[in-house]
């Protein structure tokens, strides 16, 4: 006995036995609790609901019954779970927030979108809903299957038949073992007309059906924003969608106001007040002063009161990008297909649901035909009993029994047993002629049915065309107006919507520091003044880059190795003045020794413009911009440098202008950028400038007529030359002196084309800052050394220069504390700009 026993014993793998346990368990849980069906939208709770409520006769012209007496029906008999899940699943079906056309006619306090719960289910009421009865209409005419119930004493269906697409009516979520299901409500009316437009055209695509389903169709309406959300998940089965509050701005006493009258879906209305207040009070959303709440039965309405002085769409946009105002809705449009889960796209749904449709047309045309004939059967018998009423009434006179006279008239009259009994059970009255009429009557309309039935079975296109008009009376019935309203725009909020367009400053030091100060950090001095400290800076580093730029426009990056990279200038951390600014290999992915050498503002991309590039040794490039317009967050190639180059400069130019460039050593050279032809981003470039021994190029800028050359140098002098001074020569020659450099006044820092109407700002080694104007500097012969602009100490020397708009208080005192407003001036914005990637070394001299 013990060896037997032992035999039994399967040796198995602990792993292989998890695994196969587990997926067992997770398909039953997939199949039979989580996850819709995709023919009628339901899962098996809800399923369930629906069928014991019809079983206890709850209908739509009946009275109410308590809750508590369906969820012991349905736990009872179909679904042996805990009766709060079953209760609040018929709760759900019962709010007009939740659910887009209610199944269950709920009365009594059934929940609110403030997320109250709905009253004991003792207190409550419901019976189904007019548009449920759809759902279970012919299931007495086996357009369905059944199964046996969990303990076998009861049947219930595998399905409903479903007379409309609740799937995407209704809607539907749910979560199973590594898998779930998010398909959003949709408006009735419209998902009928998507299936008639499929019965029309079966090769209709999804994207075709787009133009009679528009989108989903809230029951809390709002707005879908932009159409590529939906698209995707109709063509896919996956997507989102953008959903947004409607909102309404209000003038009250002199004030602003934002009006929110409807919700994105399943927000929690009271939940979304406390979290605007929360927001109010950590001051992450400024200017609102009141929040009230003063929904009531006519609709919804939330009133945000504003002060005065704040724009109303600016707090919008926050609380659209802050709280649940702006959602997003993941659609997966996952559900059974023949007892698997399966990633549908829109037709695919419609399709199975009409398959299914065909199934319950034809099964409910076999049952009217099996009742038609087995009648007509009857009544053929009755026939022949009036037509021979004296001898049949004798030949039941005359018998002993019921069994000897049925078998009497089969035997007499050929009649089959259901026929001869039909007979015997006719009452007296049917033998007077208006009967006699009614029988013929019923007869013949009989016969009729019986080839209308099988014409239809015969013929799918009638099938079919019952089905869409039977689908086009529930439309006529039940449809309403669609709720949510899809609108044409951007499908996310854009941080830029919530930032005011201002001139700022971005310094960048030699060490790679970079922060953002609002323009009126600085204020404008005399020539020679001291300045203020615009950075803290470590020791060995240095401010390197300054600009003035507006906050929604892009700034380009372009480093020592000819790498272009790009943010936007509201990315850059505001920071105090004297903060030495946030490392900026931590908002561009630079490789490790990789340094930025040209920053450039850009405001956007025209295929008209090309970015001209100059590198350390005297090389220069043209090239469109429409070749930098997609740049990747690893950074793109902008130009391919030889050996032990490095760039320089860039500028932003319209293929005509002219440049010119300025070396260490005091040389410059002035030539038509028609000189450089048009080149691929994988170019090297051409030669700009013959450089001396120990000589580099060290500035590159675009030539306007009757305008100054202004040269600073590393020890603060400068000055102001003519640009008439400088001739026009062909690209590739030495140049000309533009100034006489000498130890007193240092090596050549900057060249810059200027006016008399501009500031200028100048930025030390150390960080000190100066602003003085363009006007209070001398203009001298190309051979002279300069005068001084900036008093620099024995350690100290000039890192940067820039250009601004002249400042409206030019003559404000050596005061710390005074600020002035400035913009950078229209040709430092225009004249620069992007970069992009590589892929050969081609290198023309």
């Amino acid at each position: 006995m013990a060896e037997e026993n032992f035999s039994q014993i399967v040796d198995r793998d602990i792993n292989v036995e998890m695994r196969e346990s587990f997926m067992d368990y997770a398909m039953s849980i997939i199949v039979s609790r989580a996850l819709p069906d995709v023919r009628d939208g339901l899962k098996p709770v809800h399923r369930r609901i629906l069928y014991a409520m019809s079983e206890l006769g709850m209908y739509p012209d009946k009275p109410y019954k308590k809750s508590a007496r369906i969820v012991g029906e349905v736990i009872g008999k179909y679904h042996p779970h805990g009766d709060t899940a079953v209760y609040e699943t018929m709760v759900r079906m019962a709010q007009d927030f939740s659910m887009r056309n209610m199944l269950v006619d709920g009365h009594g306090n059934f929940g609110s979108i403030d997320g109250d719960s709905a009253a004991a289910m003792r207190y409550t009421e419901a019976r189904l809903s007019k548009i449920a009865m759809e759902m279970l209409r012919d299931i007495n005419k086996e357009t369905i299957d059944f199964m046996p119930n969990y303990d076998g004493e009861e049947q219930e269906p595998l399905v409903l038949p479903a007379r409309f697409p609740n799937l995407l009516v209704n809607g539907v979520s749910g979560i199973a073992v590594g898998m779930a299901t998010s398909i959003p409500p949709h408006n009735l009316g419209e998902v009928i007309d998507g299936v008639h437009a499929l019965i029309e055209n079966p090769d209709i695509s999804s994207l075709e059906l787009m133009d009679y389903i528009k989108g989903p169709d809230f029951p809390t309406a709002g707005f879908v924003i932009g159409r590529t959300g939906i698209r995707q998940a109709y063509t896919t089965g996956r997507g989102s969608v953008t959903t947004r509050a409607r909102t309404s701005i209000e003038e009250h006493n002199n004030k602003a106001r934002i009006i929110v009258e409807e919700l994105p879906y399943m927000v929690n209305k009271a939940r979304l007040v406390e979290k605007i207040a929360e927001l109010v009070r950590e001051k992450r959303i400024d200017g609102i002063t009141d929040l009230r709440d003063e929904s009531d039965r006519t609709g919804m309405r939330i009133v945000i009161e504003l002060r005065r002085d704040v724009n109303p769409n600016v707090v919008l946009n926050n609380l659209y990008k802050h709280t649940a105002m702006q959602s997003s809705f993941g659609i997966n449009m996952l559900a059974i297909v023949n007892n698997e889960p399966k990633i549908l796209t829109l037709k695919e749904v419609l399709s199975h649901y009409l398959q299914h449709q065909v199934e319950v047309i034809r099964r409910r045309t076999e049952f009217d035909l099996k009742k038609a004939e087995a009648r007509a059967h009857i009544l053929e018998g009755l026939r022949i009993a009036l037509d021979h009423i004296d001898e049949v009434i004798a030949l039941i006179r005359a018998s002993k029994s019921d069994e000897e006279a049925r078998d009497g008239l089969m035997s007499r009259f050929g009649l089959s047993t259901e026929q001869a009994q039909a007979i015997l059970d006719m009452r007296l009255r049917r033998l007077t002629g208006l009967e006699r009429e009614k029988i013929e009557n019923e007869y013949n309309e009989l016969l009729q049915k019986i080839a209308e039935y099988r014409e239809i079975l015969a013929n799918e296109s009638l099938v079919l065309h019952i089905i869409g008009e039977e689908l086009q009376e529930i439309r006529e019935k039940y449809a309403d107006p669609r709720r949510t309203e899809i609108t044409v725009g951007e499908e996310s909020i854009l941080d830029e919507d919530l930032i005011p367009q201002e001139e700022v400053v971005i310094t960048i030091t030699h060490t790679g520091y970079i922060k953002r100060l609002p323009v009126t950090t600085y204020r404008s001095q005399k020539r020679g003044g001291r300045g203020v400290v615009g950075m803290d800076t470590k020791d060995n580093d240095f401010v390197e880059h300054l600009f003035v730029t507006n906050t929604h426009h892009y700034l380009m990056f372009f480093t020592d190795r000819g790498k272009a990279y790009r943010l936007k200038a509201y990315e850059i951390p505001e920071l105090g003045r004297t903060a030495r600014g946030t490392p900026i290999i931590n908002l561009i992915q630079i490789e490790q020794g990789e340094t930025v050498n040209a920053v450039i503002p850009v405001e956007r991309f025209d295929e008209d413009k090309y970015l001209f590039f100059a590198t350390r040794q005297g090389i220069v490039k043209k090239t469109p911009i429409e070749d930098y317009i997609n740049i990747r967050k690893g950074g793109l190639i902008a130009v391919n440098l030889r050996e032990d180059d490095t760039l320089i400069d860039v500028k932003l130019t319209d293929g005509n202008q002219e440049l010119i460039m300025g070396t260490a050593q005091g040389m410059s050279i002035r030539f038509p950028e028609s000189d450089v032809r048009s080149m691929g981003r994988a170019a090297t470039g051409v030669k700009g400038i013959t450089l001396g021994e120990d000589d580099q190029l060290i500035s590159m800028d675009v030539v306007v007529p009757d305008r100054d050359i202004l040269i600073v140098t590393a020890k603060g002098y400068g000055k102001r030359t003519p640009v008439s001074d400088y001739r026009i020569q062909s690209r590739g020659g030495k140049g000309i002196k533009t100034i006489n450099v000498t130890d007193k006044n240092g090596q050549v820092v900057s060249l810059k084309v200027v006016k008399d109407d501009e500031d200028l700002m100048i930025i030390t080694s150390s960080g000190t800052l100066i602003r003085t104007s363009m006007s209070g500097i001398s203009t001298m012969g190309r051979y002279t050394q300069g005068v001084k602009l900036i008093n620099i100490r024995d350690e100290d020397s000039v890192a940067t220069v820039c250009r601004s708009d002249k400042s409206e208080d030019e003559d404000t005192e050596d005061t710390e504390d005074a600020s002035v407003d400035s913009q950078v001036s229209e040709d430092s914005l225009t004249e620069e700009d992007t970069g992009v990637e590589p892929d050969s070394d081609n290198t023309e001299e």
